[in-house]
């Protein structure tokens, strides 16, 4: 029985072998199966399943069939003399009582099951390309027929697993009984498109016994139409990644722009959390600075109430730990005692000799002393509590 969608495995087994010779009969194989797994109504949206016409001659009468996929359906009996007699004035009988739809299928005619013999052989996987020629050279020997005798054709049953080797079954028909019925169709012969042979159930082998050069290519209507719906399928594929790759690209641009914007919000935050660091640093240096000496007001009033009033001050400055004082008093020399045992600082000393001021009467004197930390404790007063001695 023919497969589905052969005419589409023939024109890709045509098409690779004008590309790539070789591997048109492996295409032509593969078109084939491909089209056998569509469903129906896929076959003939694409039209790969528009069937062909069989015509069976039997005795006076044409028996015409329409095969699509596995159905043969029946669809009338016509007498052949009249057929044959209006095709030689120039008619196409079948188009004019079949109509455009069944008349532009292609016509086969099938021989009866009788007419031919088949036989089973096993090729190599590599005799797929050129079947036919291969199988030419096996008439003479699995048949009693030379090959200029018959018409032949071959199918593949199968490939086997083992040994990869292909299952082919070889048809022919002795060449004159061929002839009597090409003669029999009259002028109706030369719009043949193929020969096949009826097997034991009556369905066809799905081989073709007539010469390459002699078959004849019937235009299918829906070609035009297949191959403009392809260019268009093909255009809005190549518009559709089109389109995916432009919002792929705009995508990118917009994550760039987003990146390039929170990166510079980045580093402006990155900058003020830096100055916020440095503003936490300083007020921190600050706060221990704070913490390690006494305030200003704190030591001014601590000398306010040390001080002897005839002592006045000319400059007071403190740097670091170090306190200096400059002025004028008359009790210079008493001047370390009255600050010694302060808590706001440590080890007062002169700082050079006095220096008299005849203008006030007073001696110039510069005194330092070492600051104390604020965190310092005051040392403990020793214990004066011991009991007094007695009196004499």
């Amino acid at each position: 029985m023919s497969q589905p969608g052969s005419t589409f495995g023939d024109r890709l087994g045509r098409m690779g072998t004008r590309v790539v010779p070789g591997v048109g009969g492996y295409l032509s194989w593969w078109g084939r199966s491909l089209a056998a797994w569509l469903p129906p109504s896929v076959r003939q949206t694409l039209g790969l399943g528009r069937g062909r016409l069989l015509l069976q001659i039997d005795q006076a009468e044409v028996q015409l069939r329409r095969q699509r996929d596995d159905a043969l359906i029946d669809i009338e009996r016509l007498p052949l003399p009249a057929l044959v007699a209006r095709s030689r004035v120039g008619e196409d009988p079948l188009a004019a009582l079949l109509g455009p739809r069944l008349g532009e299928l292609p016509r086969w005619l099938m021989l009866p099951a009788a007419s031919s013999l088949t036989r089973r052989i096993s090729l190599p996987s590599s005799a797929l390309e050129r079947l036919r020629d291969v199988v030419g050279f096996e008439i003479d020997r699995q048949t009693p027929f030379t090959a200029d005798a018959v018409a032949f054709d071959a199918r593949v049953r199968g490939r086997r697993e083992s040994d990869g080797q292909l299952d082919v079954e070889l048809v022919v028909v002795p060449r004159q009984l061929l002839d009597e019925q090409r003669t029999a169709l009259g002028p109706l012969a030369s719009g043949l498109a193929g020969i096949d042979v009826a097997g034991a159930d009556g369905a066809p082998l799905g081989v073709n016994l007539l010469a390459p050069a002699e078959r004849r290519q019937r235009r299918d209507p829906a070609a035009t139409w297949n191959v403009a719906l392809a260019v268009v399928a093909l255009l809005a594929v190549l518009a559709l990644m089109w389109q995916l790759l432009e919002n792929r690209r705009s995508a990118a641009v917009a994550l760039e722009q987003t990146i390039a914007s929170q990166a510079e919000s980045g580093r402006r935050a990155a900058v003020q959390r830096q100055q916020l660091a440095a503003v936490m640093e300083g007020r921190v240096f600050l706060d221990r600075l704070r913490a390690e000496r006494a305030p200003a007001t704190e030591i001014l009033d601590e000398l306010t109430r040390r001080l002897p009033d005839s002592t006045y001050l000319e400059k007071l400055s403190i740097n670091g730990d170090q306190l200096m004082l400059i002025g004028l008093s008359k009790q210079a020399a008493a001047l370390i005692g009255e600050l010694q045992g302060s808590d706001q600082w440590r080890s007062p000393a002169l700082a050079g000799a006095l220096q008299p001021d005849p203008e006030s009467g007073r001696d110039r004197f510069t005194l330092t002393a070492n600051l104390a930390s604020a965190t310092a404790k005051p040392a403990p007063a020793e214990a004066t509590d011991a009991p007094a001695q007695p009196g004499r």
